[in-house]
């Protein structure tokens, strides 16, 4: 018997004054009432500003969907949407997308210091040939950002896969991805791209072995 996805539970923060906060609040109480949300906290900042602190809030409305935190004004649909892919595989690649489209690699980058295993979903989105140059610049970004730590190593056997890509442009940042992660389990990989039919992707693979003292 499959296992059934959990409901997630939301937390809002908001404050007098604030245009779009009670917009939010009936938008997540909607949901609540139809059993896509299991429990709404609402928590008015001005009264409990400890909290905004606590999660470094810095303007309302803020909601928490499970592990998804958004910021600003969320349309009915748009809570709607990020409520029911938690807790799903494409939900954490969705939110990853979400976040380097709107410019909050930061967020990325702090989410996979927490737990270093959700960088996987920045597997998914490459394995997308049709995510933008803007998305695949931001995950060479956070990938330079955790160059010469081990935290982006999950992510070698998932990348060293996308070497054999039907699109060249994929296998082409998949290595280029793989020789910012570095170590040794990156050689079998870059080794196999030095028979590549893109010259693109053996130039990346015979440098990064070269520079690894590996070819």
């Amino acid at each position: 018997m499959a296992e059934q996805r959990k409901v997630p539970d939301a937390l809002l923060l908001l404050a007098p004054g604030c245009p779009h906060c009670p917009a939010v609040l009936e938008g997540l109480s909607a949901l609540v009432k139809e059993g896509v949300i299991g429990r709404l906290e609402a928590i008015n900042i001005a009264v409990h500003p400890e909290q905004a602190a606590g999660l470094e809030v810095r303007s309302v409305p803020w909601a928490r969907i499970g592990e998804f935190e958004l910021e600003g004004v969320q349309t009915p649909g748009e809570l709607r949407r990020w409520a029911g892919l938690c807790g799903t595989p494409r939900g954490l690649p969705e939110y990853f997308l979400h976040l380097l489209k709107n410019g909050r690699r930061d967020k990325v980058e702090a989410m996979a210091r927490r737990e270093p295993q959700r960088l996987l979903a920045l597997v998914t989105l490459l394995a997308d040939a049709e995510s933008s140059m803007a998305v695949r610049l931001g995950i060479g970004a956070v990938l330079e950002e955790f160059q010469g730590s081990s935290l982006a190593s999950v992510m070698i056997p998932g990348l060293g896969e996308l070497t054999r890509h039907a699109d060249a442009l994929t296998r082409a940042d998949a290595c280029h991805y793989l020789s910012l992660i570095g170590g040794e389990g990156i050689v079998p990989y870059l080794k196999a791209c030095l028979a590549d039919e893109s010259a693109e992707v053996r130039e990346i693979a015979a440098e990064t072995l070269a520079e690894m003292g590996a070819q």
